[in-house]
């Protein structure tokens, strides 16, 4: 019998293959919490053997919240920290205290550390949970938690490149039609990092995601796509209507391509009543505009338009039967 024991950052869904997953219990440690991050620095600068306690250091209290803070949860990150910062310790003169101390201050640990380490990994969990918090606060109309998470992912290294891709489907799925400006926006924002690069491009794209999450919401076009697609695998290849095939060859016309089509130009306002989907699919809808922001006004628009329609089948079908 083997015993296997293993434990990883990431997560297993994405690191372990299923046949082994399958075969293992998993335990999911949760990130510690403040206090428990107090305690640990506090056993770490008091023994001697394992910790620093020979080093006989303390930390003022701003110096220890700034660690926790560090920290986020990780233990290894707190204790690494202060490794760092004991090794300065070590040497009184570096500290901001000159007078030799061995009390350790904020500006002590920002100078050894230089700077805050995310918990963030890109290719795992981390990265689809807030790539996924983005995506909702944009969703959500809500600007101020779209740009903590776009900083988030920025600060964490995330490509930019790889957000503004997201931001363009955002545009198209969830804004769509009600306002068609919103999709050049995030292409605008792509090109202009690519043109500015780090840091003066990522102003560009936290313009861009304020615009995303404050413009009018519509999901139509994802929907009707999403329906038309479905359509066309439950239908197949269905033939296309006579009257609107091009009939280039002299054979063509003869076997009825083109016949009886309606120029739509040659109509009041271009609109003419005619089938431009197949036979089995006559009549079907399926983009339904959300009546927000542009799409008011194409709702607006495509009902007046079926009107216009409808009175024209009326009067063709009163002229046949005269």
């Amino acid at each position: 019998m083997i015993t296997l024991i293993g434990a990883t950052t990431e997560n297993p869904s994405f690191e372990v293959i299923a046949p082994l997953l399958s075969r293992c219990r998993v335990i999911t440690l949760e990130m510690l919490t403040a206090d428990d991050i107090a305690a640990i620095i506090e056993h770490a600068l008091k023994d001697p053997q394992r910790g620093l306690g020979r080093l006989e250091l303390s930390l003022e209290p701003s110096a220890m919240s700034y660690l926790i803070d560090i920290a986020d949860g990780d233990a290894r990150v707190a204790l690494n920290s202060l490794e760092i910062a004991g090794s300065l310790a070590a040497k009184p003169h570096e500290l901001s205290d000159k007078t030799g101390s061995l009390a350790i201050g904020l500006e002590d640990l920002e100078r050894a550390l230089q700077k805050k380490a995310l918990v963030y990994d890109k290719s795992g969990e981390e990265h689809y949970n807030v790539i996924s918090a983005y995506h909702k606060s944009l969703r959500g109309s809500d600007p101020d938690a779209a740009l903590y998470w776009l900083a988030r992912m920025l600060a964490a290294g995330e490509d930019p490149l790889y957000i503004t891709r997201r931001m363009v489907r955002f545009a198209s799925e969830d804004i769509g039609n009600a306002d068609p400006q919103a999709l050049d926006i995030a292409l605008n924002a792509m090109e202009a990092f690519k043109f500015l690069g780090h840091p003066e491009g990522e102003l560009a794209i936290a313009q861009a995601a304020v615009y995303l999450a404050t413009a009018p919401k519509s999901n139509s076009i994802y929907t009707a796509f999403g329906e038309v697609q479905q359509a066309v695998k439950k239908a197949g290849s269905l033939p296309v209507p006579l009257h609107i095939r091009n009939a280039p060859t002299r054979l063509m016309k003869d076997l009825g391509y083109g016949r009886d089509y309606k120029y739509a130009h040659n109509y009041k306002d271009a609109i003419v009543a005619q089938d431009h989907l197949p036979e089995k699919l006559s009549g079907r809808v399926f983009y339904k505009p959300s009546g927000r922001g542009y799409e008011k006004i194409v709702k607006e628009r495509l009902d007046k338009w079926r009107q216009i329609k409808e009175r024209q089948k009326g009067i063709d079908e009163e002229g046949l039967n005269k």
